[in-house]
């Protein structure tokens, strides 16, 4: 193939320029192209295609399972748990305890401590025993010891002292020498039983002073613990 310069085809006149022309035409005849790989081209456009279809068949998929995750994830009551209120659970109230009701106890008393029983009747203790007036004697004490060995405080008894004014009876005594703790005391009276009530001096002497009024005479008398065995009893 002959090249020709540029140059010249400018300097020329306009025969020169169609000679010129029609010597490029032929030189092109003259040019054989050479082979289009058919071959290769084919397999290019296979491979193209294939790559589009599973473009195609890979969104086509995700677009058909996306629904069916969401299904399998949520579940089909999903909806209803959304839009279905919360039970309300009402707690029962807890049932309330009995209250324990503690057995009564002796009332503690100061030695020399004066308490009026009834109306003119006086008791207090000492260490020594039990002390009282009446409305009869109102300026004379009388006494009943614990310490000059009448009774055996190692062993439980009850003693009874009465003493009657205006139709009522003062019954009161000591009691000793029994177990566990005093709680009540227990008149039975000609008319009835009577419940009386109970003196100790601090610390747990070992004894006390019962009391009951009463209109009528005392046949027995027994004091109970607070577990209501007998701690003493007359006769």
């Amino acid at each position: 193939m002959n090249h020709l310069d540029p140059g010249a085809e400018r300097d020329a006149g306009p025969a020169e320029t169609g000679r010129l022309r029609e010597a490029l035409a032929a030189a092109a005849y003259d040019v054989t192209p050479s082979r289009v790989p058919l071959a290769a081209v084919e397999r290019r456009g296979r491979m193209i295609r294939r790559r589009r279809r599973a473009t195609v068949l890979g969104a086509g998929c995700a677009a058909l399972l996306a629904p069916l995750a969401f299904v399998t994830l949520h579940g089909p009551d999903d909806g209803d748990r959304a839009t279905r209120p919360a039970a309300t659970v009402s707690a029962s109230p807890a049932p309330s305890a009995s209250p324990t009701v503690s057995a009564p106890t002796p009332r503690i008393v100061d030695p020399g401590e004066r308490v009026t029983v009834a109306p003119g009747f006086v008791l207090w203790l000492t260490e020594e025993g039990k002390h009282w007036t009446t409305p009869d004697v109102p300026e004379e004490d009388q006494f009943r010891s614990v310490v000059d060995g009448n009774i055996d405080r190692t062993r439980p008894g009850v003693s009874l002292q009465i003493e009657g004014t205006d139709g009522r009876v003062l019954a009161s005594g000591v009691y000793y020498g029994g177990e566990g703790t005093a709680s009540v005391v227990e008149v039975a009276s000609e008319d009835g039983p009577v419940r009386g009530k109970l003196l100790e001096l601090p610390g747990r002497p070992g004894w006390g002073v019962w009391y009951a009024v009463a209109h009528s005479g005392v046949e027995t008398v027994t004091v109970r613990d607070t577990e209501g065995r007998v701690y003493a009893t007359l006769p």
